[in-house]
């Protein structure tokens, strides 16, 4: 078996807007999940290979905690985010015009919507426990 890094190290926090009802919450959760995944260099998050009793594999499973949060509201949201814009942290983030019709609509709908009117639905980020801790310390689990 490989050594694997210290898995309090880092981790992934997403942060869910409570106005959001709770199938689109995980609609969003998803989104933003793929997203940052993507975003993510080789080796930054570490995944592995989980296996049964039985020989089964469950393949590439974060090896790094991911923590699950709500927000109040938008503008909770929205400072976070600017937050770790400043410091350069890996994050996605899910808005209001990224619901309704296909791809093409709500990447349109998002370009003709001024930054100040985006209603955030969710944000997701990585990095160093301690960091992302001291930055989201101020919201609850989701429950």
């Amino acid at each position: 078996m490989n050594q694997l890094p210290d898995e309090n190290q880092k981790r992934f926090v997403a942060v869910i807007s409570k106005k959001v009802e709770v199938g689109r919450a995980v609609n969003v959760l998803g989104h933003l999940s793929v997203s940052l995944a993507n975003q993510l260099s080789d080796g930054d998050a570490v995944y592995t290979d989980y296996q049964d009793l039985d020989g089964n594999v469950h393949p590439n499973i974060s090896h790094y905690p991911f923590i699950v949060l709500r927000a109040d509201n938008s503008s909770k949201i929205r400072k976070l985010r600017q937050e770790v814009l400043d410091k350069g942290i890996p994050f996605s983030d899910f808005t209001h015009t990224m619901v309704e019709g296909g791809s093409e609509v709500q990447q349109q709908t998002t370009k003709n919507t001024p930054e100040a009117e985006l209603e955030y639905l969710g944000i997701c980020l990585f990095g160093n426990t301690e960091t992302l801790r001291g930055l989201t310390k101020k919201f609850s689990l989701y429950r």
